[in-house]
């Protein structure tokens, strides 16, 4: 299989850089996008005290603290997810709500937080009879992959496996550290295949941290924030056309930014040599079934040979936790 030269061309469409346009959410992904059906991603970023509130209409919803801790009033109950200093600092609480959920989220400590609510369009708007679920950081499992420079940590929170009472979103995070590659070889779920391949739409929404940063205390900062330092830690992301569905998007990307994928080859995502690589992962899609089933590029499908018996990168699990 021959390569065509990735331009960049869909860059325009499909990479959301961080910036914030004012309103409740720093970072707002519906299917007003043009094209996007059936994921949501909204991002807060939080003052001490602050609140946002959102009422699920149509969509299930998770919330995933990134930076500091939360409380999720829902349903008469007031949920409190512990949080973390960063993405890179472990696995966190989550809390899974049905459709119909009114959430308000609050920033109960004492610095800034960033809290996401991850979304998927439900058939069902008053959620089905589904209640709130709490998965505590304890019960995520942190799964490492691949070997060597392809090796990377995921935590499958918003997994089948995990969180069973959802309907149709599958979400998880994945840290690639400084100078590895993931997301690969590139895959793609576009297609409903039925036991070979799901028909998924993805958002990737992206932070990064400095080598060194862990130890330094200082926590991943977004687009457009001045650093003491003056670095800008970078990551890099690839999605590609198959079957005469063309796509062509490679970004450089850092704390705050999103790639969606409606469609296509995806990967690699690749973490610079001097910064660790974050990613929270987004999918939902039209078919009954919820599951990530996929299938390789056949390009590149054959590194998967290479990792049998290959040692996972000792960097691995970064903030600690199986």
């Amino acid at each position: 299989m021959s390569h065509t030269p990735r331009t960049g061309a869909d860059n325009d469409r499909w990479y959301l850089p961080f910036a914030p346009k004012g309103g409740p959410w720093a970072v707002e992904i519906t299917d007003a996008v043009d094209g996007w059906q059936h994921t949501s991603l909204r991002i807060a970023v939080l003052e001490p005290g602050q609140q946002v509130g959102h009422t699920l209409c149509g969509e299930e919803g998770v919330v995933v603290p990134l930076m500091g801790g939360a409380t999720v009033a829902v349903a008469g109950e007031e949920h409190v997810l512990t949080g973390r200093p960063s993405v890179f600092a472990g696995p966190t609480d989550t809390l899974y709500a049905p459709a119909g959920s009114e959430l308000t989220i609050t920033n109960p400590g004492s610095a800034p937080a960033r809290v996401a609510l991850c979304g998927a369009r439900v058939e069902d708007s008053t959620g089905g009879g589904r209640e709130v679920v709490l998965v505590p950081a304890d019960r995520v499992p942190v799964e490492l992959r691949g070997a060597g420079m392809c090796s990377r940590e995921v935590r499958g929170f918003g997994m089948p496996d995990t969180l069973v009472e959802a309907e149709q979103i599958l979400a998880c995070e994945v840290i690639t550290p400084a100078g590895g590659w993931s997301s690969y070889p590139p895959h793609k779920h576009d297609t409903d295949r039925p036991g070979q391949e799901s028909e998924l739409e993805e958002i990737y929404y992206f932070e990064t941290q400095s080598v060194g940063d862990a130890a330094a205390g200082r926590a991943p900062v977004t687009r457009g924030t001045d650093r003491e330092d003056g670095r800008q830690p970078v990551g890099y992301q690839q999605v590609y056309g198959a079957e005469g569905r063309p796509i062509d998007v490679l970004v450089e990307v850092t704390t705050g930014d999103t790639v969606l994928v409606p469609h296509g080859w995806h990967g690699p995502a690749m973490a610079a040599p001097d910064a660790d690589l974050y990613y929270l992962n987004v999918m939902a899609g039209p078919g009954p079934e919820r599951a990530w089933l996929i299938c390789d590029d056949p390009a590149h499908g054959a590194i998967r040979e290479s990792w049998v018996g290959g040692q996972v990168d000792p960097r691995l699990p970064i903030g600690g936790g199986r």
